[in-house]
């Protein structure tokens, strides 16, 4: 395994004059990942709470909001609102807004005055949507072409933040599968879903879209493997269409028929602040007790905690070879003028 120096020195360089030093770290995880007893105490124990998240959680209850690097959250009656924030690029997500999201997550799912959280992307600076909210825009390409993004950032993500918008936050010694902490989350999806944001959609409750909105894997031009939307995408829209959307970039429409595959909702964007809060009055005017338990039932059924943990296995492997090749550069900047 590399040295902290060494990884030191090579998070300096662009991605393309890295020596991929953190293949290793991937090797390495693929292997605790694919031992059952060593796989599962480390998904467990990336589902905890962070240590900081308490501190955090202090401040929201006591003043209602948070603001935090590349995320936000607010209360809004029964729910609360978490805005992925990060304007100049499109609200896509990279180093800098890592931690923020998943201490936002934490802290959404441990407030006890709320009954629902609501995931939405903020008002963004970029000149063509300026003025206009976009859901996200995924990776940040342009700091993974400079090499901002370490390969643990993505593991971190997706055993972390990610997974805990789809299991909740885990309890001390005590399996996800039998106990935690969750609560339904809802998706509000304006201009986009690209790439980690449509990744983000795949583990909500209920997903409302404005009727222009559009969703997007461009794994083929980004060149790595999209999280876990092989593992979860063909439950919404079969494999076929899942192999289209990763492997061929097909779009898909919100308001298409496959879109609706996993858009619960569509609406004209004028219209999503108020059906943001005739959902969450609907979804919690009888109450929310039965949520969680019906939450693991249905992940028993889809997607067992040891499920993931073996997909997550094969993902550390080929997500460490995938962001060293020299391929992913040239389709930055083949496809993305990213130079």
């Amino acid at each position: 395994m590399p040295g902290a120096d060494q990884l030191a020195a090579e998070a300096q360089l662009a991605l393309r004059d890295k020596k991929g030093l953190e293949k290793a770290q991937g090797i390495f995880l693929a292997a605790v990942l694919a031992d059952t007893s060593a796989g599962a105490h480390l998904c467990h124990a990336m589902l905890l709470p962070r240590a900081e998240s308490q501190v955090y959680l202090a401040q929201f209850q006591a003043r209602g909001e948070l603001a935090l690097r590349g995320a936000r959250l607010q209360r809004q009656g029964k729910a609360v609102v978490l805005t992925l924030s990060n304007p100049r690029f499109l609200n896509a997500e990279d180093e800098d807004t890592l931690d923020g999201f998943e201490i936002a997550v934490d802290v959404a799912l441990l407030d006890r005055q709320s009954e629902l959280c609501v995931l939405r992307g903020d008002w963004v600076t970029h000149a063509k949507h300026a003025g206009r909210r976009v859901f996200g825009a995924g990776i940040n390409l342009t700091h993974l072409y400079q090499g901002k993004i370490r390969y643990l950032w993505y593991l971190i993500r997706d055993l972390g933040a990610v997974n805990k918008l789809y299991r909740g936050v885990a309890l001390p010694g005590v399996s996800p599968e039998q106990d935690g902490i969750e609560k339904p989350w809802v998706a509000a999806v304006e201009r986009f879903a690209i790439g980690g944001h449509c990744q983000l959609l795949l583990t909500m409750d209920h997903v409302i879209a404005a009727e222009d909105a559009y969703m997007t894997l461009p794994a083929r031009k980004e060149g790595i493997v999209p999280g876990a939307a092989n593992l979860r995408l063909p439950r919404f829209v079969g494999p076929r269409i899942a192999r289209q959307a990763i492997l061929g970039e097909r779009r898909l429409d919100c308001a298409s028929a496959e879109g609706r595959m996993i858009c619960d909702q569509i609406v004209p964007a004028t219209e999503m602040d108020t059906e943001i809060e005739r959902s969450v009055d609907h979804l919690t005017n009888a109450g929310v007790v039965s949520a969680a338990s019906n939450r693991r039932a249905f992940r028993a059924g889809e997607e067992p905690l040891d499920a993931f943990r073996r997909y997550m296995a094969v993902y550390a492997r080929e997500q460490a070879q995938c962001h060293f090749s020299p391929a992913l550069i040239a389709n930055l900047e083949r496809h993305w003028n990213a130079a």
